[in-house]
This record gives structure tokens, C-alpha cells and sequence, in this order.
């Protein structure tokens, strides 16, 4: 299921209304769009690390992107002018994979090596190399004003998630696709192997392999919204986020 189809299912009328009405551009949206009346803004539209070749200052009253961010090659340069397109008294809602929850201390990560950061809520640490506290990101920007910053784990078993993913468990990840594709074969022919997957997928799990829960219904991500707050006399070029302010982000859960 697509990511924004997913999210929006424990959003309800209210967000869609407060944050999501009149004019919305949706960042990595694809086919996928939060809002029907979004415009959407994909690798088919441009480069959204540039965003501003493309649109005018302040032109949206909410800038929406679902897992888009953590692909940029300049995630603060990317963010300020995604955040320079929001009107003031506009919202801009970014949701992002929380780090421990789907890369699971695996990096670069397993289920997407398109990734080029990691986000985490609220805390100190970088295992990754290239981690953000994506709140106090948000609330670095001028005239932000945090009006959501959650972790949304609907429907993940954390049992099955993974503090650290070891060689072994690497390795088991890596060989699964051959393992079923081999089994796939012998079914073909006719043999029974049904149970003897499933013994295999236990016993890998048992053994330390990742899974990627959000390929179901699971969410395993971060959600944040700000407003942006001021007048229309708002610096119409992007900023740079403060570093002095990185860990002001309010956390609400």
C-alpha cells in the first residue's frame, strides 16, 4: 500500500481539514496523492532538492511530502525550500522512516539503498553517519511554529524489529531472495515445499534477519507539522537551519 494511503487512514476528517485545504503541493507524492486537488511533484516533475526552479515563493498553503526527504542529497538545503514555498499561516507536513524502527541500525539501509539520511525524535546519537533530529529540524526554520511531532508505529510488532542488525543477519537478508526463488522452482514442479518455507522464514527470523514490516500495513515513521507563523513580508529565499536551535522541537504523542 502506498505510503500516504496508509497515513491518512489514521488522520482522520479533521487533519485533512485543518492542515490539507486549499492550495497543496504534494513532494514525492508519485500516483500516490495525500489530497486529490494536490499538485503533484515527483522526479517526473523536476528535482525537488531545487524546488525553487520550479515554484515561486510562498505559493501553497500547505507543503505535504511522504517519505521524499530522507532521499534528498542535502536534506537541510532541500527542507528550507520546501519550507519557503508554505504561505505564512500555511502548514508544512513532513513524514519521514523513523531510523531504529525501519532501517533498524542497518546502514546504508537493506529495504532501500536509495536512502541518504536517517530521522529520529527527539534524540541525541547519529549511528548512521547522517542522522536528524527531524522535530528539532523543523523548528529550526524561520517562523516555525511545531504544531505535531510524532512517531506513528500503527500496526508494527516490535518484537520483530531489530536494535542492531548483525553479519548474520545481513547475510540471511541478502540470500533470501535466492532461497525463494529456488523453492519457487521446486513448487513449480509440483513439490510441497510450502511448510518448508515458512520453517526457513522462522528459523532466518529466530537467526537475526531484518523485516521490512512497512511492506503491509505497518507504519514505521515520523510525522511532523508546522506552521509558519509571521507576515507576507517573510524572507521569500530559504535560510539555512540554526544549529544552535536543533533541539527545540516540541514532541507531543
Amino acid at each position: 500500500m502506498d505510503e500516504a494511503s496508509k497515513t491518512n487512514q489514521f488522520r482522520g476528517a479533521a487533519f485533512k481539514r485543518d492542515y490539507l485545504s486549499g492550495r497543496v503541493i504534494d513532494i514525492g507524492a508519485g500516483p500516490d496523492l495525500v489530497v486529490p486537488h494536490a499538485v503533484p511533484f515527483d522526479l517526473e516533475q523536476g528535482d525537488a532538492q531545487s524546488i525553487l526552479d520550479y515554484f515561486r515563493p510562498q505559493s501553497f498553503d500547505c507543503v505535504h511530502s511522504s517519505h521524499c526527504l530522507e532521499h534528498m542529497r542535502d536534506v537541510p538545503g532541500a527542507l528550507t525550500q520546501w519550507w519557503s514555498l508554505v504561505a505564512p499561516g500555511g502548514y508544512l507536513i513532513i513524514v519521514v522512516p523513523h531510523e531504529d524502527l525501519y532501517e533498524q541500525g542497518a546502514w546504508p539501509s537493506l529495504f532501500n539503498p536509495d536512502h541518504k539520511a536517517t530521522f529520529n525524535l527527539g534524540r541525541c546519537g547519529d549511528w548512521s553517519g547522517v542522522s536528524f533530529d527531524l522535530g528539532a529540524l523543523v523548528a529550526s526554520l524561520a517562523g516555525a511554529e511545531i504544531v505535531e511531532a510524532r512517531i506513528q508505529d500503527h500496526g508494527l510488532d516490535h518484537h520483530l524489529v531489530r536494535r542492531r542488525v548483525t553479519h548474520l543477519g545481513r547475510l540471511l537478508f541478502r540470500l533470501s531472495p535466492r532461497r525463494r526463488r529456488f523453492l519457487a522452482r521446486l513448487m513449480n514442479r509440483g513439490l510441497p515445499v510450502y511448510r518448508l518455507d515458512l520453517a526457513i522464514e522462522r528459523l532466518e527470523r529466530l537467526l537475526g534477519k531484518p523485516i521490512d514490516q512497512t511492506l503491509g500495513p505497518a507504519l514505521a515513521q515520523i510525522q511532523v507539522v508546522a506552521r509558519k507563523v509571521g507576515t507576507r513580508d517573510l524572507e521569500s529565499r530559504p535560510e539555512r537551519p540554526n544549529p544552535d536551535r536543533l533541539r527545540q522541537a516540541l514532541t507531543r504523542k
